[in-house]
């Protein structure tokens, strides 16, 4: 029978529920059925979660992230319903839409309220772990015993999606070992994906394995109508401070829909309007679309009770600044972004006479004389701590009971590691992740790696064994092919140091772009120190390494490790009396960004003759190089063998650089 009466708590769920339904029907685009569902949990969520909707970056806000993100209709509601100003009934009603507030899938940087940018499953509960830990972190460092600086949790709604994805269990997985807290997984049950029944593909015990992870799992096994189930499994997850909660809330993905409500049908498609006008029937909702009562509005508000929040908030902020001055300093410090002054200024710097290191060691050496400097400063390897060589020095390890130190094991996680390193970030407290890993297994994390682009999150991804030089691990661990990869996303940088002062260069670019993500391709073998780097010069992403008198006849262009092997080809051609000029190129992206001028300073559009070293994918080189240039590179996988064998057998040899040249000219 259609429902007549309903309470204000009612009411406000069905309005979450028509605001979605509405939005897709009109944009005739979109996933009503998990709104439809999660509305009951999402709805007691937010009305006891701590945010303040006029400041949607107030630093003490609970967190909320849609993992889930095709449901993205769930988020945009309740931000226009509890009063943020970045929704408002328009952009519902332009959902999907060009330029439109209210886009495909959450997305941090285009709609305030909004954390995290979400929708490749599993991504959201990593950025949540993320979160959690610099939650941890920070109130491990700042907190006092009378003074409460840092208490914030962080909430994730997911679905099964989140839990087929394998990224998510290596992060829950990581997350139950450091028993963070703060974090409270609401899973919402609903045994429904694309292809329909889960039952075809996914059938495990999801709260065993959680409960294996080490987290407290709860389960509400009505989430359609208990509201009381829901707010009593919160409070419970509360009260356990030392493991991370995960509540599986089982609900009837659609709820309300008479005819579509728990099938594939209703996952991403509108309902239409024969169906909207029976679920309309069923539910009780007299309303016309995009209509909200006035009732509804008042007892979502978050306005006063947000500014209220933060208002108590700061009067502790004011007496903590005033009883603990140096590190209320810093810790306004970091919230304002800004670094440290002179900061840079600690970054090592190298002269031609300096010994060669490879890069990966001069990274080493950048990341402990940044750390002491840098508090923000945080991060670790995917289990390759010791080859990567990016412990900081300065600190011990962040493990439970331990939040405040700097080095965090992420095991072998590569995946997850990225996702949580883009939580971290996003947190907005100041705090800069790094991870690092092997190159080629960046491939194991590029949908991390891509969504910091996406994201606007300036992750530094320190990327060592950068070329076939590794050596005798062979074919699958030589990353041919992932620098070129890596140079194709958007908004990422991609730096290949030379030597020591590049790779200072490449820390100062990664280090001052926090809305940019930076990935570090560093080397096994020693690099010589050359003459012309300098750190400030790699953010113009290319310079004249060595050159002759005049104008050029020929331009050698290399990065990494095969800069130098340009310069001792190009000493031994002036010898024969040729005018050539070698270019290092560490980034390719803040080269292109640079201004004609530049650019014609450096490679000299009348010199057509130019030839291109780079152990890797010859892709994307002709740009540079040009029709009558020519190339150095590997376009099929490594082999086995000594790294100095693989350079030789591979071309990369003084004298085939020397044959190409001469080739070129004439």
């Amino acid at each position: 029978m259609p429902v007549t009466a309903q309470s204000v708590e009612q009411l406000s769920i069905n309005a979450i529920r028509f605001l979605a339904i509405d939005a897709v029907e009109k944009a005739k685009s979109g996933h009503p059925g998990l709104p439809m569902g999660a509305a009951p949990m999402a709805y007691v969520t937010w009305q006891q979660m701590h945010f303040n909707p006029k400041n949607p970056q107030w630093f003490n806000r609970d967190r909320f992230i849609l993992s889930a993100g095709h449901g993205c209709m769930l988020h945009y509601a309740l931000l226009h319903l509890t009063g943020f100003d970045s929704v408002t009934i328009d952009d519902i009603k332009n959902f999907r839409q060009w330029e439109s507030k209210t886009p495909g899938h959450p997305e941090n940087f285009v709609t305030a309220g909004v954390e995290v940018t979400t929708g490749p499953l599993g991504q959201g509960i990593c950025n949540g772990v993320g979160l959690a830990i610099a939650e941890a972190h920070l109130a491990a460092k700042y907190n006092k015993p009378d003074a409460k600086l840092v208490d914030h949790y962080t909430y994730v709604l997911m679905g099964d999606g989140c839990n087929m994805e394998g990224i998510s269990g290596e992060a829950c997985s990581l997350a139950g070992h450091l028993g963070l807290g703060k974090l409270i997984a609401l899973y919402d049950d609903n045994h429904i994906s694309i292809d329909g029944s889960t039952d075809v593909a996914f059938t495990e015990d999801v709260s065993k394995r959680f409960e294996a992870y080490g987290w407290h799992v709860l389960h509400v096994p009505d989430g359609n109508q208990d509201l009381a189930g829901i707010a009593k499994a919160i409070e419970q997850a509360k009260a356990v401070t030392d493991k991370p909660t995960m509540i599986k809330v089982t609900t009837i993905i659609g709820y309300g829909s008479p005819n579509k409500s728990n099938s594939a049908g209703i996952h991403g498609a509108a309902l239409g309007e024969a169906e909207i006008k029976l679920t309309r029937e069923n539910l009780g909702w007299t309303h016309p679309p995009f209509e909200v009562p006035a009732d509804v509005y008042s007892n979502m508000s978050a306005v006063d009770r947000g500014a209220a929040d933060e208002a108590a908030w700061n009067k502790i902020l004011a007496d903590y600044v005033a009883k603990y001055p140096a590190e209320g300093q810093e810790f306004n410090a970091y919230l304002s972004g800004e670094l440290p002054a002179g900061w840079a200024d600690s970054l090592p710097k190298y002269t031609a006479a300096d010994k060669g290191l490879a890069s990966r060691q001069h990274s080493e050496k950048c990341l402990n004389a940044l750390a002491p400097v840098v508090p923000q400063l945080i991060g670790g390897s995917a289990d390759l701590t010791h080859s990567n060589l990016t412990e900081l020095k300065c600190s011990g390890d962040f493990q439970k009971g331990a939040y405040s130190n700097r080095n965090i094991h992420f095991g072998v996680r590569e995946h997850a590691m990225g996702a949580i390193c883009n939580g971290i970030l996003l947190h907005n407290s100041g705090l800069i992740p790094y991870c690092a890993t092997f190159l080629v297994f960046a491939d194991y994390m590029r949908g991390a790696i891509r969504l910091s682009a996406l994201s606007e999150a300036g992750v530094i991804y320190v990327m060592t064994h950068d070329s076939i030089g590794l050596g005798e691990d062979g074919p699958t661990h030589q990353p041919v092919e992932t620098v070129a990869a890596m140079r194709v996303i958007p908004n990422l940088l991609v730096i290949r140091p030379a030597d020591g002062n590049e790779t200072s260069g490449a820390y100062k670019v990664a280090m001052a772009n926090r809305k940019r993500p930076t990935l570090l391709a560093l080397s096994r073998q020693a690099l010589v120190n050359l003459e012309k780097s300098s750190v400030d010069i790699v953010a113009k992403g290319a310079y004249v390494a060595s050159d002759s008198e005049g104008t050029p006849e020929l331009i050698l262009i290399g990065t990494g490790s095969e800069v130098d092997l340009c310069i001792k080809a190009a000493e031994q051609l002036r010898t024969a009396g040729k005018k050539v000029r070698v270019v290092s190129m560490p980034c390719w992206e803040l080269f292109d960004e640079q201004d004609a001028a530049y650019k014609e300073s450096i490679l000299p559009k009348a010199v057509t003759k130019r030839l291109s070293v780079e152990a890797g994918s010859t892709m994307g080189w002709h740009r540079f190089v040009g029709t009558e240039g020519d190339v150095i590179g590997i376009d099929t996988f490594g082999a086995s063998a000594p790294g100095g064998v693989c350079l030789e057998k591979f071309g990369f040899t003084l004298d085939n650089v020397m044959s190409k040249a001469k080739a070129l000219l004439g």
